[in-house]
């Protein structure tokens, strides 16, 4: 999906480490819930509450997802999806895009 439609968005943004990773939350109709962001080159460590499912729309990122050893390389056009109540780690080895999405259950 190229765009979204029918939604709100609240207008303060998040920032995270020091303003090199920020993002924009995305509120659709029917309560769910996105964000949208960019990340700077770097190496961040991430915690989740609910469920994510992260698509990468430009950019390179390194991965190690939760109880994994290998760190797996996702590129533009690639998602990923990390457990609720997890931590994972990026490197990011390029300015990179992303789209964000909650998922509750």
């Amino acid at each position: 999906m190229d765009k979204l439609e029918n939604v709100s968005i609240v207008k303060k943004s998040n920032v995270y480490f020091e303003g090199k990773v920020t993002s924009r939350t995305v509120l659709l109709t029917g309560g769910d819930r996105k964000t949208l962001g960019i990340m700077m080159p770097g190496q961040y460590d991430f915690e989740t509450m609910d469920k994510e499912y992260m698509e990468l729309l430009a950019g390179k990122l390194e991965v190690l997802l939760p109880d994994c050893e290998e760190w797996i390389t996702i590129k533009a056009g690639q998602t990923f999806e990390i457990p609720a109540h997890s931590k994972f780690k990026i490197i990011a080895q390029e300015l990179s895009d992303y789209c964000c999405s909650y998922i509750k259950k």
